[in-house]
């Protein structure tokens, strides 16, 4: 194997989707390919009496960076294409695994087996709990209750049966009124007495009437203002003044001046007068 070789499999594996197919002992040649290169340098180190400055020594580094470089990016590319082909083979799906090394072929047994363990426990667990969930029984309280029920409205049959034969009893038993005594009902509540009206109108003349809010003058305070004209929707805003204001486009609307000034610098608002 030389540095040619390594750098024709990479771009051939660059090139395709699939693994292309190598010799199963292709990383142990590339690994040995390198470490002749080692070896090689350290001679030609031995041999020169500067070997910083040595031009074959510089050579032979050079060789070795870019075979190992060339060897871990043939890998690298090729793990993830075995990885997507493991995944097919644990679905039960055609796999194409040809030409594969020996190291890639016990990664590629290891995936499939590991995948195949995943999917079983995890989608076995899932299914295990659906299945569980349909099959589970009511709960003893549930399956008891039509049980109670029958037997309360029996006793509650039962209770009204007693309470309307003792109505009965106690009606039969009852000796009618006199016939010169009226009939009066004992919840008929008395008529009440009406109200005085003189003395309604004294307490209404005695009450005072209730006070009025005094609501607050426009431009009674000390504070500054300025009329403006709004030109975009605003909405509400409160004033220094602590007075509420909402401001529409072309309300026309008299503002304390500190809250005014941010509207005309925003071209929110065109002065009036300053008046």
């Amino acid at each position: 194997m030389n540095l040619d070789e390594l750098q024709s499999v990479q771009s051939r594996e660059r090139q395709i989707d699939s693994l292309q197919q190598l010799h199963d002992t292709f990383y142990q040649d590339a690994g040995q390919f390198v470490r002749q290169l080692r070896e090689e340098r350290e001679a030609v180190a031995e041999r020169v009496s500067d070997p910083f400055d040595s031009p074959d020594v510089q050579r032979l580094t050079d060789e070795i960076n870019t075979a190992e470089r060339t060897v871990e990016s043939i890998y690298e590319r090729r793990i993830g294409k075995l990885v997507k082909q493991a995944s097919l083979d644990a679905a039960g799906m055609a796999a194409d695994v040809d030409g594969l090394t020996t190291e890639e072929r016990e990664t590629f047994d290891r995936l499939v087996a590991t995948i195949e363990d995943s999917r079983s426990r995890v989608l076995d667990t899932v299914l295990t709990q659906e299945a569980d969930a349909e099959t589970t029984p009511p709960h003893d309280d549930e399956a008891a209750e039509p049980a109670d029920a029958t037997a309360t409205t029996s006793e509650l049959r039962a209770d009204s049966a007693m309470g309307a034969g003792e109505d009965a009893t106690t009606d039969r038993e009852a000796p009618p009124p006199p016939p010169d005594e009226p009939l009066v009902s004992e919840s008929e509540p008395e008529p009440e007495p009406d109200p005085d009206p003189v003395q309604e109108v004294e307490e209404s003349a005695a009450s005072p009437p209730p006070a009025e809010t005094p609501t607050p003058a426009d431009d009674t305070d000390d504070i500054e203002r300025m009329t403006v004209r709004i030109t975009s929707d605003i909405g509400e805003i409160l004033g220094v003044d602590d007075r509420a204001y909402e401001l529409s486009t072309d309300d026309v609307v008299r503002l304390p001046t500190m809250n005014a000034d941010p509207l005309l610098e925003q071209d929110a608002a065109i002065l009036l007068d300053q008046s």
